[in-house]
Protein backbone atom coordinates (compact mmCIF):
# COMPACT_ATOMS: atom_id res chain seq x y z
CA UNK A 1 0.00 0.00 0.00
CA UNK A 2 2.96 1.96 -0.42
CA UNK A 3 1.95 4.42 -3.34
CA UNK A 4 -1.82 4.79 -1.65
CA UNK A 5 0.08 5.91 1.07
CA UNK A 6 2.41 7.86 -0.66
CA UNK A 7 -0.11 9.80 -3.01
CA UNK A 8 -2.69 10.34 0.33
CA UNK A 9 0.31 12.35 1.69
CA UNK A 10 0.80 14.45 -1.09
CA UNK A 11 -2.66 15.48 -1.13
CA UNK A 12 -3.20 16.41 2.72
CA UNK A 13 0.17 18.15 2.10
CA UNK A 14 -1.59 20.15 -0.60
CA UNK A 15 -4.62 20.62 1.38
CA UNK A 16 -3.06 21.55 4.33
CA UNK A 17 -1.77 24.54 2.72
CA UNK A 18 -4.57 25.61 1.48
CA UNK A 19 -6.02 25.43 5.30
CA UNK A 20 -2.56 27.41 6.47
CA UNK A 21 -3.55 30.34 3.35
CA UNK A 22 -6.96 31.09 4.16
CA UNK A 23 -6.32 30.93 7.99
CA UNK A 24 -2.63 33.57 7.68
CA UNK A 25 -4.02 35.43 4.69
CA UNK A 26 -8.05 35.65 4.58
CA UNK A 27 -8.51 35.46 8.03
CA UNK A 28 -11.16 32.39 7.25
CA UNK A 29 -10.99 29.25 8.42
CA UNK A 30 -12.36 27.54 5.12
CA UNK A 31 -11.45 24.12 6.45
CA UNK A 32 -11.84 22.32 9.96
CA UNK A 33 -10.04 19.67 9.91
CA UNK A 34 -8.65 16.48 7.64
CA UNK A 35 -9.37 12.92 8.34
CA UNK A 36 -7.45 10.21 6.14
CA UNK A 37 -7.24 6.05 5.98
CA UNK A 38 -5.96 3.62 4.17
CA UNK A 39 -8.46 0.69 3.23
CA UNK A 40 -7.53 -2.49 4.80
CA UNK A 41 -6.50 -5.44 3.14
CA UNK A 42 -9.92 -7.73 4.05
CA UNK A 43 -12.36 -4.52 3.01
CA UNK A 44 -10.41 -4.75 -0.43
CA UNK A 45 -11.00 -8.01 -1.01
CA UNK A 46 -14.89 -7.62 -0.07
CA UNK A 47 -15.03 -5.18 -2.49
CA UNK A 48 -13.53 -6.89 -5.26
CA UNK A 49 -15.90 -9.62 -4.78
CA UNK A 50 -18.53 -7.78 -4.75
CA UNK A 51 -17.59 -6.03 -8.13
CA UNK A 52 -16.57 -9.97 -9.27
CA UNK A 53 -13.18 -9.36 -9.67
CA UNK A 54 -10.30 -11.32 -9.71
CA UNK A 55 -8.11 -11.20 -6.72
CA UNK A 56 -5.13 -9.75 -8.37
CA UNK A 57 -2.83 -6.17 -8.00
CA UNK A 58 -4.40 -5.20 -11.62
CA UNK A 59 -7.80 -5.54 -11.31
CA UNK A 60 -7.78 -3.99 -7.48
CA UNK A 61 -6.00 -0.79 -8.94
CA UNK A 62 -8.30 -0.65 -11.37
CA UNK A 63 -11.77 -1.54 -9.85
CA UNK A 64 -11.23 -0.40 -6.08
CA UNK A 65 -11.22 3.41 -6.10
CA UNK A 66 -10.96 4.33 -2.50
CA UNK A 67 -8.25 2.72 -1.29
CA UNK A 68 -6.39 5.30 0.08
CA UNK A 69 -9.19 7.95 1.65
CA UNK A 70 -9.08 11.92 2.76
CA UNK A 71 -12.09 13.24 4.35
CA UNK A 72 -12.07 17.38 4.02
CA UNK A 73 -14.30 18.74 7.11
CA UNK A 74 -15.38 22.44 6.81
CA UNK A 75 -17.35 24.86 8.60
CA UNK A 76 -19.84 25.51 6.32
CA UNK A 77 -21.81 24.49 3.34
CA UNK A 78 -21.00 26.91 1.13
CA UNK A 79 -17.46 25.64 1.94
CA UNK A 80 -17.43 22.70 -0.14
CA UNK A 81 -17.81 23.88 -3.04
CA UNK A 82 -14.86 26.54 -2.85
CA UNK A 83 -12.95 23.98 -1.63
CA UNK A 84 -14.01 21.40 -4.60
CA UNK A 85 -12.98 24.33 -7.03
CA UNK A 86 -9.60 24.55 -5.28
CA UNK A 87 -8.85 21.28 -5.10
CA UNK A 88 -10.00 19.61 -8.29
CA UNK A 89 -7.74 23.06 -9.93
CA UNK A 90 -4.53 21.82 -8.12
CA UNK A 91 -1.73 21.27 -11.03
CA UNK A 92 -0.83 17.88 -11.38
CA UNK A 93 -4.63 16.79 -10.09
CA UNK A 94 -6.67 14.61 -12.49
CA UNK A 95 -10.55 14.60 -11.83
CA UNK A 96 -11.86 11.02 -12.71
CA UNK A 97 -15.32 11.16 -10.90
CA UNK A 98 -17.53 13.35 -9.10
CA UNK A 99 -20.95 12.63 -6.99
CA UNK A 100 -22.05 15.29 -5.60
CA UNK A 101 -24.60 14.16 -2.63
CA UNK A 102 -24.72 17.48 -1.32
CA UNK A 103 -27.19 18.94 -3.86
CA UNK A 104 -28.72 16.01 -4.09
CA UNK A 105 -28.33 13.38 -0.98
CA UNK A 106 -28.81 9.78 -1.37
CA UNK A 107 -32.30 8.12 -0.82
CA UNK A 108 -31.16 8.13 3.24
CA UNK A 109 -30.29 11.18 3.64
CA UNK A 110 -26.29 11.47 3.23
CA UNK A 111 -24.73 14.22 2.21
CA UNK A 112 -21.53 14.68 1.30
CA UNK A 113 -19.31 15.68 -2.11
CA UNK A 114 -17.26 12.62 -3.45
CA UNK A 115 -14.66 12.95 -5.69
CA UNK A 116 -12.03 9.96 -7.34
CA UNK A 117 -9.15 12.09 -8.16
CA UNK A 118 -5.41 10.73 -9.63
CA UNK A 119 -2.33 12.11 -7.60
CA UNK A 120 0.76 12.25 -9.28
CA UNK A 121 4.04 10.44 -7.36
CA UNK A 122 7.44 10.88 -7.66
CA UNK A 123 9.30 8.13 -8.02
CA UNK A 124 13.33 7.52 -8.13
CA UNK A 125 12.73 6.37 -11.69
CA UNK A 126 9.23 7.58 -12.48
CA UNK A 127 6.13 9.53 -12.00
CA UNK A 128 2.76 7.65 -11.88
CA UNK A 129 -1.05 8.47 -10.97
CA UNK A 130 -2.61 7.18 -8.11
CA UNK A 131 -6.05 7.14 -7.19
CA UNK A 132 -7.64 9.34 -3.95
CA UNK A 133 -10.88 9.64 -3.03
CA UNK A 134 -12.27 13.17 -1.36
CA UNK A 135 -14.93 13.28 0.72
CA UNK A 136 -15.89 16.57 1.43
CA UNK A 137 -18.69 17.83 4.07
CA UNK A 138 -19.63 20.05 6.87
CA UNK A 139 -19.22 19.07 10.15
CA UNK A 140 -22.75 18.84 10.92
CA UNK A 141 -22.76 16.43 7.68
CA UNK A 142 -19.93 14.77 9.21
CA UNK A 143 -22.09 14.09 13.03
CA UNK A 144 -25.06 12.57 10.88
CA UNK A 145 -22.67 10.09 8.69
CA UNK A 146 -21.30 9.09 11.68
CA UNK A 147 -24.13 8.39 13.13
CA UNK A 148 -25.18 6.33 10.06
CA UNK A 149 -22.41 4.53 9.92
CA UNK A 150 -22.67 3.35 13.37
CA UNK A 151 -26.41 2.73 13.06
CA UNK A 152 -25.62 0.65 10.21
CA UNK A 153 -22.65 -1.30 12.10
CA UNK A 154 -24.77 -2.17 15.06
CA UNK A 155 -27.80 -3.44 12.51
CA UNK A 156 -24.86 -5.63 10.39
CA UNK A 157 -26.03 -3.07 7.30
CA UNK A 158 -29.55 -3.57 7.72
CA UNK A 159 -31.42 -0.05 8.27
CA UNK A 160 -34.25 1.41 7.22
CA UNK A 161 -35.29 4.77 6.19
CA UNK A 162 -37.50 5.04 9.53
CA UNK A 163 -34.52 4.02 11.29
CA UNK A 164 -31.78 6.33 9.76
CA UNK A 165 -30.72 9.16 11.65
CA UNK A 166 -31.41 11.81 8.75
CA UNK A 167 -35.03 10.87 8.99
CA UNK A 168 -35.75 10.76 12.61
CA UNK A 169 -36.59 14.48 12.18
CA UNK A 170 -34.19 15.85 14.98
CA UNK A 171 -30.85 17.74 15.83
CA UNK A 172 -27.97 16.91 18.58
CA UNK A 173 -30.42 18.40 20.75
CA UNK A 174 -33.05 15.49 20.15
CA UNK A 175 -35.62 18.38 18.93
CA UNK A 176 -37.07 18.49 15.58
CA UNK A 177 -36.01 20.87 13.27
CA UNK A 178 -38.42 23.40 11.85
CA UNK A 179 -40.41 22.02 9.07
CA UNK A 180 -38.86 22.44 5.60
CA UNK A 181 -35.19 21.73 6.91
CA UNK A 182 -33.20 18.70 6.66
CA UNK A 183 -31.51 17.46 9.15
CA UNK A 184 -28.24 16.08 7.24
CA UNK A 185 -27.94 19.28 5.08
CA UNK A 186 -27.91 21.94 7.17
CA UNK A 187 -24.60 23.63 8.22
CA UNK A 188 -22.89 23.91 11.67
CA UNK A 189 -23.57 27.55 12.70
CA UNK A 190 -27.93 26.11 12.43
CA UNK A 191 -26.93 23.55 14.51
CA UNK A 192 -24.94 26.34 16.97
CA UNK A 193 -28.19 28.87 16.80
CA UNK A 194 -30.18 26.60 16.96
CA UNK A 195 -29.68 24.16 19.57
CA UNK A 196 -29.71 26.27 22.41
CA UNK A 197 -30.61 24.18 24.91
CA UNK A 198 -26.97 22.56 24.95
CA UNK A 199 -23.77 24.15 26.60
CA UNK A 200 -21.66 21.93 24.47
CA UNK A 201 -22.72 19.83 20.99
CA UNK A 202 -20.49 16.44 22.36
CA UNK A 203 -22.99 16.26 25.36
CA UNK A 204 -26.05 15.22 23.13
CA UNK A 205 -25.55 12.41 21.23
CA UNK A 206 -28.44 9.99 21.95
CA UNK A 207 -29.76 10.10 18.92
CA UNK A 208 -30.45 6.42 18.13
Amino acid sequence: MFIYSVAMKELVTKVEILKEEFETFYNYELIDHINTRIKKPESIMKKLEKKECNYTYEQMIENVNDIAGIRIICPLKKDIFSIRNIVTKLPGIKVLKEKDYVTKPKESGYSSYHLILEVPVTLSQQQIYVKVEVQIRTLAMDFWANIEHKTKYKTEGKISKKESPFFQGRNICSKPFPKGIHAATVDSQYIENYCTSCTEVTSCTEVV
